[in-house]
């Protein structure tokens, strides 16, 4: 159902307070470059930090901006059941085209408590459902034997695969149905995910290249494999410094540099360091995003 490269938006801050100005400018900018689709509220949207009230609202400023010319699919993850289906209802009601959620964080649910956690978002939103994992950030691992399991239910329609095991993702592309779309969580692994049999990519570096991004699924759509090679090569030195630090501290200091958001991130999330600004500005220039 959702498939090609969908763009993990940051939230741009001003004075502590969302602006929505910005927020809807990056909308517009991705939908020009050619994404599937947007996703607030996400990691990458530095959810964690917001209020409910502002998360959202992060969603109603998202689900206007893009006024259904992409998908927007809205992060609704928590690690409360019952928070995440209200988070979900909400985005539903915001007009959303379905809701991510990561694996719940912190608990460290077993197999079965995530399986029964995402089928009573499912069935209490009847609502399209991606499911996120992402290890390194909730300290628990969805199993390809629980995602096969998850994508028997009607309306969970997909997984963000963040776990950056190529094996356990090849594993998970074999064990679901084919409509069931396999995103990449990791920006290099796009690539190889696609060469698996994956659907895209839900994307922290299109926030500063959606072009390129698409470039290369087009490309390998087109089966110019040897285009979509060198398009990732070039991409790779990119990649590594927007993930130079934790994520989304670089990419937001390079949409910064960019003039498109105001340089503001909130604690405990820390200003890039001056050597990653450098670093990062000189990436720009070589990638042609600055001059």
């Amino acid at each position: 159902m959702f498939e090609g490269i969908l763009t993990a938006l940051v939230t741009p801050f001003r004075d502590d307070l969302i602006d929505d100005q910005a927020l809807g400018a990056l909308v517009e900018r991705q939908i020009a470059g050619g994404v599937q689709g947007v996703v607030p509220c996400g990691s990458t949207g530095e959810s964690a930090t917001l209020s409910h009230a502002e998360h959202r609202h992060v969603v109603e400023v998202v689900v206007e901006a893009a006024a259904e010319r992409v998908a927007v699919v809205a992060g609704t993850g928590s690690n409360s059941t019952r928070e995440a289906i209200e988070l979900t209802l909400h985005a539903q009601q915001a007009g959303a085209d379905g809701a991510l959620l990561l694996s719940p964080y912190y608990n460290k649910p077993t197999q079965e408590g995530i399986y029964l956690h995402y089928a009573a978002v499912a069935q209490q939103t009847g609502f399209p459902l991606v499911v996120y994992n992402i290890p390194g950030r909730t300290a628990s691992n969805v199993a390809p034997e629980t995602l096969a399991r998850l994508a028997e239910i009607e309306n969970i329609v997909g997984v963000k695969e963040a776990c950056g095991d190529i094996d356990q993702i090849a594993h998970v592309i074999a064990g679901c149905p084919s409509d069931f779309s396999v995103l990449s969580g990791d920006d290099a692994l796009l690539l190889p995910l696609l060469a698996l049999g994956g659907a895209g990519c839900i994307s922290t570096s299109s926030n500063v290249v959606p072009e390129s991004l698409c470039a290369l699924l087009t490309a390998w759509q087109a089966g110019d494999t040897g285009r979509a090679l060198e398009i990732h090569q070039q991409l790779l030195p990119l990649f590594d410094v927007l993930f130079c630090e934790t994520n989304p501290i670089p990419v937001k200091a390079a949409l910064a540099l960019m003039g498109l958001v105001g340089d503001e991130i909130r604690l405990p999330l820390t200003p890039i360091s001056e050597a990653n600004r450098e670093r990062l500005r000189l990436a720009l220039k070589e990638s042609g995003v600055l001059r």
